[in-house]
């Protein structure tokens, strides 16, 4: 009888984790785990010596990986994941990151937190919301960044006579030549892209709005009872000014959730204007190279799906969602003075699938809380509904974010490694 799986606790975080006999695994919070040789008895064993010769768990420390007693990759399970190659998929993914950035900076100066938001929800299956002022490049940046990953694009300018069948596509009745008989024919509508820019999506009324919600959600539509699926991958990205109100229909909530982002553009710096206005009133003209395509761009969200998470950071994301909800148990005085309505599970979801993709982008396999910090406010943002409190006392959905992400425990292995730098660099 062979034991192929030894359970083994990090003893860095303390996290049993289950560990192919001889071989090793990447921990949540980022220690490799090592375990034991297999081992191999050559006659049956009762079941009462079973218990008793069955592995115990053992501790292992980070920095001891045996080498010489490694079993081969192929006697691994196959159910495990393939570290080596994972590894490698993420170093690519990290080197596409840094290629789509620097060839976006060729034409969009700054907004690097922008860009980087917009990657995240891309490599995440994800939509997208950009709420700025007119002038910040909205448009041009996600026009740039369709360009840049080789995806077919379609621009869609919201306006208040937008009908449905404008963005879905209708059906023509068409006589058929062969036959002479008259048929029905399926005409695909600007939806029918890998990225769509919803441009200014807030001037069309909430029927027209509404016609994204099958095709954010299912990515497919439904015309006259058929089905037909969209091209894959496909993203909605959406602009939308804060500002002008006249003309305008404010998103419903409803449609405002299939977002998994909801990005601030806001005004550039003085040096970035100075260079903005530099680079437009002269004969410049980038042209961008193109980096990756539809098929590298599905490989790398399933890597993104396979990155372990620590039970300790999916219940830290979701005391960012529960914490809101002032309606179901104890939640903080703050949250029961400006809070109308909190964030659903749907929130926990994206704050923990955008994690991943930023901990990815930036070359782990892991994901720590802070990539949940760092995602908690595109993804809150627009999830949390303030009343007439908050509003007259000025305080936004980003205070009370922040607010909440100051009273939640966090994890001690990282204030502590937190601490360590801060000693460091002291």
């Amino acid at each position: 009888m062979k034991a192929d799986v030894v359970t083994v606790r990090c003893k860095a975080c303390q996290t049993p984790l289950q560990v192919p006999a001889g071989g090793k695994r990447l921990c949540a919070c980022g220690t490799w785990v090592a375990a034991p040789p297999a081992v191999v008895v050559d006659e049956p064993i009762a079941l009462a010596r079973t218990e008793e010769m069955r592995p115990p768990i053992v501790t292992v420390t980070p920095t001891v990986i045996p080498t010489a007693s490694a079993a081969p990759a192929a006697q691994a399970p196959t159910s495990w994941p393939r570290i080596e190659g994972d590894l490698s998929a993420i170093e690519r993914l990290n080197d596409g990151y840094r290629r789509i950035t620097k060839e976006l900076a060729k034409t969009i100066v700054g907004q690097t937190d922008v860009i980087e938001q917009l990657l995240i929800a891309v490599f995440a299956k994800g939509h997208c919301l950009l709420v700025g002022v007119p002038g910040l490049a909205k448009t041009l940046m996600i026009r740039a960044l369709s360009d840049a990953l080789n995806l077919s694009f379609s621009r869609i300018q919201f306006t208040p006579d937008l009908m449905p069948s404008d963005i879905t596509g209708t059906e023509v009745l068409q006589e058929d030549k062969t036959s002479g008989q008259r048929v029905f024919k399926f005409l695909a509508g600007p939806i029918f892209s890998n990225v769509i820019l919803a441009d200014e999506i807030n001037r069309t009324p909430p029927k027209t709005q509404a016609a994204l919600l099958e095709a954010m959600q299912e990515k497919q539509v439904t015309i006259g009872g058929t089905r037909h699926k969209l091209p894959d991958p496909f993203f909605v990205l959406a602009t939308q000014n804060p500002i002008e109100q006249e003309g305008t229909y404010p998103l419903p909530e409803a449609q405002q959730d299939r977002f998994m982002f909801n990005v601030l553009v806001d005004y550039p710096s003085e040096d970035e204007e100075f260079k903005i206005v530099e680079m437009t009133t002269a004969m410049h003209s980038a042209k961008l190279e193109r980096i990756l395509n539809a098929n590298d761009i599905l490989e790398m969200q399933d890597i993104v799906r396979k990155v372990p998470v620590a039970p300790y950071v999916i219940r830290y994301a979701m005391k960012f969602a529960r914490l809101t909800r002032k309606e179901k148990g104890e939640v903080p005085d703050f949250i029961k003075e400006y809070v109308t309505w909190g964030a659903g599970p749907r929130a926990t979801q994206n704050l923990v699938l955008g994690a991943k993709a930023r901990a990815v982008l930036h070359g782990r396999y892991y994901v720590s809380c802070e990539d949940i910090r760092a995602v908690a406010i595109p993804v809150l943002r627009h999830r949390i509904i303030t009343n007439f409190n908050a509003e007259a006392e000025g305080i936004k959905p980003e205070t009370i974010i922040q607010r909440l992400a100051d009273i939640i425990p966090r994890d001690p292995n990282e204030e502590a490694l937190a601490r360590g730098k801060a000693v460091v660099a002291g």
